[in-house]
């Protein structure tokens, strides 16, 4: 024989089951809103002269941010559908009602559209926001510069066409083995345009900068963006390979503007050229090595065009600014020198990146 406590227990259950038959789980928000909305209808009609039928846009706004797609056009038709019930108790049909019901009606097609097209992501406004953003933080995580030894300091700097937070440039960094691998690359495009490719690109070169060997690593981001057959499906980038233990690097480059590495000894910085053709583009391309040894003091600059080239200004020129700015701005500081020289050079209208890379 069952206890008082199953009894009550077994009758909770049949009672939650019962109102989620009635109102389905996560149906919380449109409940809300079609209460408020009702209440606001009846408010007009009781008190047409005290509430306006702009009113019943506050729920139709909210609702565009809080459904989901397969809520959110019936509750779009249902707020409309209000609207016309309530409009025949004003008192007078003037041309300022008629107009306020072609705008509530104008906004809640353009809702309707929203929706429409959120049907492929399947999830409500704010809700899909959060995920692409999420999205966006964790893939570009991976541009985070890891953990160096004493002796060795590295920071990165991305600024985007346009202040936005997503760009067509982007930095990405992995310690094995003892070496720094870093790649910087400039995705066809700039600023949310070249966003969705950058982020795609920007997780498998985080896969690939690890898996493979540094000599195959441009070979394998080429193939991958051969095989996505994008209108615009190619990309620059340069590959930096550098031994902490040693000092000694290998650079790397597809059609990008070269390294430029400081001379401690001498004061004086080398362009580092190198060689490749950009990614995308062709089937079995050969990347060829510039290596080197970095030594105590030493410091080297990897970078996109977006901090040398403009309309105006040719790319070797932007070079030899950025260099002499680069001597002027960091003076032996390299603490936040990434930053310094971001702020201080190349367009605003396109995307910049920069690598600083100093043996201490």
């Amino acid at each position: 024989m069952s206890s008082p406590r199953d009894m009550r227990v077994a009758a909770g259950e049949r009672l939650e089951s019962a109102f989620n038959r009635v109102v389905p789980r996560g149906s919380g928000p449109l409940l809300l809103l079609v209460v408020t909305t009702v209440l606001i209808g009846v408010g007009i009609w009781r008190l047409s002269e005290d509430i306006p039928l702009v009113t019943l846009l506050v729920p139709l706004v909210v609702s565009s941010l809080v459904l989901g797609p397969r809520q959110l056009p019936w509750f779009v038709v249902f707020d409309l559908l209000v609207l016309a019930v309530v409009v025949p108790s004003q008192r007078e049909i003037s041309p300022r009602i008629v107009m306020t019901v072609i705008i509530i009606f104008g906004l809640g097609f353009l809702v309707l559209m929203s929706s429409f097209r959120r049907n492929r992501l399947g999830v409500a406004g704010i809700r899909g926001e959060t995920m692409f953003v999420d999205l966006r933080d964790r893939i570009l995580s991976q541009g985070g510069i890891p953990d160096l030894p004493d002796g060795w300091y590295a920071a990165s700097e991305l600024r985007s066409a346009g202040g936005t937070p997503f760009a067509g440039d982007f930095v990405v960094a992995s310690r094995v083995d003892g070496r720094l691998e870093v790649a910087v690359v400039d995705v066809s495009g700039k600023g949310e345009g070249a966003g969705t490719r950058a982020l795609l690109l920007c997780g498998a070169i985080g896969g690939l900068l690890s898996a493979l060997p540094p000599s195959e690593f441009l070979a394998g981001a080429n193939r991958f963006l051969l095989h996505q057959e994008w209108d615009e499906g190619f990309a620059t980038a340069i590959h930096l390979s550098l031994d902490l233990r040693t000092g000694r690097y290998d650079i790397r480059s597809a059609g990008h503007p070269p390294a430029a590495l400081r001379h401690a000894g001498s004061g004086r910085w080398e362009v580092l050229e190198s060689e490749g053709p950009i990614l995308g583009i062709l089937e079995d391309p050969e990347f060829p090595a510039t290596s080197g040894e970095m030594r105590p003091g030493d410091a080297l600059l990897l970078y996109t065009d977006g901090m040398v080239e403009t309309r105006t200004r040719d790319i070797s020129l932007g070079i030899d600014r950025m260099l002499g700015q680069a001597e002027r701005l960091l003076r032996g500081q390299f603490e936040g020198g990434a930053t310094r020289l971001v702020e201080a050079l190349g367009s605003r209208n396109d995307d910049r990146a920069l690598l600083l890379v100093h043996r201490r």
